[in-house]
């Protein structure tokens, strides 16, 4: 055994290195690549990425090795490292399978290339490392099928027993529905895999078992699922969900920064209320006094808009509504543009245009998450502005005619609306309500008040 050279003229001490076998031989391969670099900056770290010093940190604080191998290696990568010293046929499994894990080492001593499923694509016939979450698995006699999901997307690793070591094999037996592991393979193209690639698998590391996970794979009502809703986010409809709310909130801040707003955010706790009082949430403020959950963030647009012109308020509404329609949320995120010297006509074209922009942002970037949420892309494809504009009176009369007889005078509710939807292949924008049936701070048409 030998031990690598230190830098001259270091006040800190710089990584030592011990060329032997087993894990030692792991160890010294980083530790190599690290002084082969920088031996002349008194630094052996200086060339890397955060990521890459955070990689030795662990790999040393997680290592059982004997202490002399890590003679001259500062001490802020040895603390907390087990250096007991091997006993006498103990072989390093754990410690294997960190170093593995978190220096990208396979047990040859290779590099491998650490990516996402969302990637995977980019390295067809190419040996990479996937880290992610059991989905489910089948068997099929001497090959093991494994659904890993890593939050990115699903790709289907394949264990055939031949080609992987028996503990390997074995290993994919004891895995349970949303066990953690580090999967090693190489990359196949296969249009009948989800996502259209594969990983033929060479090792796995378990990183924990999953014990008793309460959502398995038979139907489960809402009432159960919304108590574990923490673990339901992982189900594939609410992750398609989820991704493509994010996507919507990313385009409709693209649009309106695009087109001069700026995000001014209002509190949510607020001293009144902006939409009636009969739906606050009130709660106990200082000094005796009442606070309020926001309702809109509306009021204080208004006064940003006098300040910046084109601002918009991005955040979470509240609403104490004893109902449990589809159409009513306690809670809610509202997006609210305010545009001084805004006229109708402006306020009708940037709505149909934001929201034109939403729905083809997610045709373009979620496609995948609509198929496994059922929806038409047709029925999207069709929200193009400019959008359909009728007014009230037009709108009683579509309404008449489907033999609907509403007074005038009377806001439309949900099956009206439902009605005079039917009749477009996109959104329908309705205009000139009566005074009465819209709020205080609604102008009045000039032409006819």
């Amino acid at each position: 055994m030998r031990q690598a050279r230190r830098s001259r003229g270091s006040d800190d001490q710089t990584l030592g290195m011990v060329l032997g076998s087993g894990l030692a031989n792991r160890l010294a391969r980083i530790f190599h690549e690290l002084l082969s670099r920088d031996h002349e900056t008194g630094n052996p770290l200086a060339g890397l990425s955060g990521a890459q010093r955070a990689r030795i940190r662990w790999a040393c604080h997680r290592a059982t090795v004997p202490r002399d191998w890590f003679q001259g290696v500062p001490k802020r990568y040895v603390a907390g490292a087990d250096t007991r010293g091997r006993q006498k046929g103990r072989p390093y499994s754990r410690s294997q399978q960190v170093i593995h894990e978190i220096s990208g080492l396979d047990r040859r001593g290779f590099m491998v290339q650490t990516t996402t499923v969302d990637t995977i694509g980019q390295f067809v016939d190419q040996t990479v490392m996937i880290r992610g979450w059991l989905y489910s698995k089948r068997s099929s006699g001497k090959v093991r099928f494994l659904l890993i999901r890593d939050g990115t997307g699903t790709i289907q690793a394949v264990v055939v027993k031949n080609e992987v070591s028996p503990a390997t094999f074995a290993l994919t037996d004891t895995l349970t529905q949303e066990s953690s592991l580090v999967v090693s393979g190489n990359v196949h193209a296969d249009a009948r895999s989800p996502g259209g690639y594969e990983l033929q698998v060479s090792e796995i590391t378990v990183v924990q078992v999953a014990e008793d996970y309460p959502i398995t794979p038979k139907e489960h009502g809402p009432a159960f699922l919304l108590d574990h809703r923490h673990l339901w986010l992982r189900s594939a409809k609410q992750h398609a969900i989820l991704r493509i709310r994010s996507q919507v909130i990313e385009a409709a801040r693209e649009f309106l920064n695009r087109e001069g707003f700026i995000l001014f955010d209002a509190p949510i706790l607020t001293p009144a209320a902006c939409e009636g009082t009969t739906t606050l949430f009130e709660t106990d403020y200082f000094y005796d006094e009442k606070a309020y959950l926001s309702q809109s963030g509306q009021l204080y647009a208004e006064a940003g808009a006098m300040a910046f012109g084109k601002v918009y308020t991005l955040g979470p509404t509240f609403r104490a509504e004893k109902s449990k329609t589809r159409r009513h949320l306690t809670e809610f995120w509202m997006l609210e543009p305010e545009a001084a010297f805004a006229e109708l006509e402006d306020i009708l074209s940037l709505a149909e245009q934001l929201v034109s922009h939403l729905v083809h942002s997610v045709l373009t970037h979620k496609s995948e998450e609509l198929k496994i949420l059922g929806r038409e892309r047709s029925k999207l494809e069709s929200v193009l502005s400019p959008f359909p504009r009728i007014r009230y009176d037009d709108a009683l009369d579509l309404l008449r005619q489907k033999g609907i007889d509403h007074e005038w005078g009377e806001d439309f509710g949900t099956a009206e609306d439902t009605l005079i939807s039917e009749l477009f292949d996109r959104p329908v924008m309705i205009t000139h309500y009566p005074l009465q049936t819209k709020a205080f701070y609604m102008k009045s048409d000039p032409d006819k008040p």
